[in-house]
């Protein structure tokens, strides 16, 4: 098999290609936006009312949230080896992991929505207290970015059958997409200890006096 062949890079004073500084960039701003929402969620959800005379904090589920974790980090797995299959020109494996990935990316979502239902079933909405507005702005934001993700992932599978080139001769392509999926499942990793762990192991999951 002939070598792939790469396209020119493009460097910024910093040494960084300007395409991944840019996704830095972003990234960075990102980080600010989901801190907001984390500090929100964290200073407001002790004022929130009670629900059924606990803490809103009690309807979280551990064992639920806990599996679709694993999931999320799995795909984050699968994604490390879809960009070593693309520094490598591999397009079979390239083509195998990128679907592994959207496909457990997928299947988190399913978790969120299955989770989701079961919050409104409990009377737990966006509307219910300050804790539901901010824990489903919060929980929300991130699962748009999940979304947006698994697209973008699925794109980068559907352009390895019609633009080859795109993704094996310029391995930043899937490189970059990377970035993305693995700041999201890091993003998730820190609302999992915040909003759950310390929320339900915490002072908030008690009963009313």
């Amino acid at each position: 098999m002939a070598a792939a062949t790469h396209e020119p890079e493009h460097h910024t004073s910093t040494g960084l290609n300007h395409r991944k500084l840019l996704m830095w960039t972003f990234l960075g701003s990102e980080c600010l936006f989901f801190g907001s929402l984390i500090a929100t969620h964290m200073i407001n959800r002790n004022k929130a009312e009670l629900l059924h005379g606990l803490s809103p904090a009690c309807v979280l589920d551990i064992p639920i949230t806990s599996a679709s974790t694993f999931v999320l980090l799995m795909s984050s797995v699968a994604m490390v080896l879809a960009v070593a299959a693309s520094e490598r020109s591999d397009l079979k494996q390239l083509r195998i992991w990128l679907f592994s990935t959207a496909f457990l990316g997928t299947i988190f979502l399913g978790f969120q929505v299955y989770e989701f239902s079961a919050f409104v079933n409990e009377g737990l909405t966006i509307g219910t207290n300050l804790f539901g507005s901010t824990f489903f702005t919060l929980t929300g934001f991130h699962g748009v970015h999940v979304t947006v993700g698994v697209i973008w992932i699925l794109s980068m599978l559907a352009t390895s059958f019609f633009r080859k080139d795109l993704v094996t001769g310029d391995p930043l392509n899937i490189d970059i997409t990377g970035l993305y999926w693995h700041f999201v499942d890091i993003v998730w990793i820190v609302i999992f200890t915040v909003v759950y762990l310390v929320g339900v192991f915490g002072l908030n999951c008690v009963e009313a006096a």
